[in-house]
């Protein structure tokens, strides 16, 4: 009776108590700080990047000036450069490659989601994830040695006769038919992107409670109307987060742009016309830089580049916010 009680005082279990209490203070001393340095060293590294681009470009911002940003000459013999060129090719390919691939990726992800057969989910899942991983180059040698001649010899014909007549838009769908130019640029980033886009949706959508699917059914909803009253509003933020995952690869692709933009220093309102991007002009010119303008100049590129990427998620985030002080307003 008295070893049970000794064994069970407040004065031998106190110690042991103070002990692991002890530990576990320190375990979330260590965790937390080493936690906090993670994020900090991020951000530092985000500042770091920027203030050596800032300091790289700041000779080819001072010498041209604010028409640094919209002036369409870049003459490496002269000394002339202006981003105007590679800004539009950068925004354009962009852009046409998230038109082409967020509807597919959306049709891809419903039906992975609610009308695929059970059997047939899992390896199309898988060989969706799998494009995802293939290097970007093979796509830039798809692009140039497969897909830009079929594309020369059948598509671009096709849509200059049809699409080309059309006034007002039908200069877009205008010129030679090369096969390389803007607008093969944009489909080659669409095929690359549409994996990520469609994976993140397909989880996003996959997330989505199962009672307020079959609610919806049980109330007499079609598919479609599940879709878009029950699965995008529960998922929207996700979907707008796979689009900007999206929108970020496209931005920063670059040689399977520097494959088939056609690399040309050049503005033209045909997309069937060769260009080029921010990322491609860097990739083809970075190692033959000689002058310190030149060099300096395409530091100012990849400076601009950032700021575009930065604009985007930022407007994303703001995006994502006004929705959700919405939603809350209207509940």
């Amino acid at each position: 009776m008295s070893d049970t009680a000794t064994l069970s005082s407040p004065s031998s279990i106190s110690p042991e108590m103070d002990r692991i209490s002890r530990k576990q203070r320190l375990q979330d001393f260590f965790f937390e700080r080493i936690t906090q340095f993670f994020a900090f060293f991020v951000l530092a590294s985000l500042l770091g990047i920027l203030i050596s681009l800032a300091v790289k470009a700041w000779p080819a911002i001072s010498s041209f000036g604010p028409s640094f940003f919209w002036t369409v000459e870049w003459n490496v013999v002269n000394d002339k450069f202006g981003a105007a060129i590679a800004i539009v090719g950068t925004l354009v390919t962009s852009i046409l490659a998230l038109l082409i691939a967020v509807p597919l990726s959306f049709g891809i992800a419903l039906f992975l989601t609610e009308t695929c057969p059970t059997w047939l989910r899992r390896p199309l899942g898988v060989a969706v994830e799998l494009l995802a991983g293939v290097p970007s180059i093979i796509y830039g040698m798809f692009g140039l040695f497969i897909f830009a001649p079929i594309f020369a010899d059948i598509a671009q014909p096709f849509l200059a006769a049809t699409l080309g007549q059309i006034p007002v838009i039908g200069v877009l769908f205008s010129g030679a038919n090369i096969g390389l130019g803007m607008l093969t640029a944009g489909l080659i980033l669409a095929i690359m992107v549409l994996p990520f886009i469609a994976s993140v949706m397909r989880d996003v959508f996959e997330i989505v409670p199962s009672i307020l699917k079959e609610s919806a059914y049980g109330l007499g909803c079609t598919t479609w109307e599940v879709v878009t009253k029950v699965v995008l509003p529960y998922s929207k933020t996700g979907v707008i987060g796979g689009i900007m995952l999206g929108l970020g690869r496209a931005l920063g692709e670059t040689m399977a742009v520097t494959f088939v933009i056609g690399n040309a220093h050049k503005l033209s309102w045909s997309l069937f016309a060769p260009g080029n991007s921010i990322a491609s002009t860097l990739a083809n010119e970075f190692a033959e830089a000689s002058s310190e303008l030149h060099l300096s100049s395409l530091f100012a590129l990849g400076f601009i580049l950032f700021v575009i990427t930065f604009i985007v998620l930022t407007a994303a985030k703001l995006l994502l916010m006004k929705m959700e002080q919405s939603q809350g307003t209207k509940t």
